[in-house]
C-alpha cells in the first residue's frame, strides 16, 4: 500500500548514437559523479569492441544480454509474527531491466586488470551467450525462489 503520492515515471531520452532507451539507461548506470561524457565513451567504445568481436550489431547483442540476465522470480522478505519468510515474487518489467543492468555492471566492475570498456564488453557478450557472473546471479535468485515456493501460496 502506497502511503503518499504516486511517483511519476521519469522519461529517459534515447541515446545519441544508437537512439535506444536501454543504451541510455546503461550509460546512466555506468556514470559516476555526474560524468556522463566519460560514461558515454566507455559504453560506446565497449559497443565498438562487441561489434568488432561478434561481427553483429551491438544493440542486438546488448538486448539479448539484458533478456538473458533479467530474472523472472525473486524473493521478498515478509515478517509474520516473529518469523521472517522469504516469499517468491514475480519481477516487474522495469525492475527486471534494472536488476539485469546492475548485475552486468557489477560483474564488469569486479574484473581487475582490464579497462572498464573491455570488461563491460566482455560481460555483455558473456550475458548474451548465457554465461558469466550476471547469469549465475540470475540462476541463484531463481533457485532461491524455487526453494521457498512453499511460502508463495500462503496468506502472508
Amino acid at each position: 500500500m502506497a502511503r503518499g503520492k504516486k511517483i511519476k515515471k521519469r522519461i529517459i531520452t534515447p541515446d545519441l548514437v544508437y537512439e535506444n532507451v536501454l543504451v541510455s539507461k546503461l550509460i546512466n548506470y555506468v556514470m559516476k559523479k555526474g560524468k556522463k561524457t566519460i560514461a558515454r565513451k566507455i559504453v560506446y567504445s565497449s559497443f565498438d569492441i562487441i561489434k568488432e568481436k561478434m561481427k553483429k550489431e551491438p544493440v542486438e547483442i546488448f538486448d539479448l544480454a539484458i533478456k538473458n540476465a533479467s530474472p523472472v522470480l525473486e524473493v521478498k522478505a515478509k515478517r509474520v509474527g516473529g518469523a521472517t519468510y522469504q516469499i517468491p515474487r514475480e519481477v516487474r518489467g522495469d525492475r527486471k531491466i534494472a536488476l539485469a543492468l546492475r548485475w552486468i555492471l557489477k560483474a564488469a566492475r569486479a574484473k581487475k586488470g582490464k579497462s572498464m570498456k573491455e570488461s563491460l564488453a566482455e560481460e555483455i557478450m558473456n550475458a548474451a551467450n548465457n554465461i558469466g557472473p550476471a547469469i549465475k546471479r540470475k540462476n541463484d535468485t531463481h533457485r532461491m525462489a524455487e526453494a521457498n515456493r512453499a511460502f508463495s501460496r500462503s496468506s502472508y
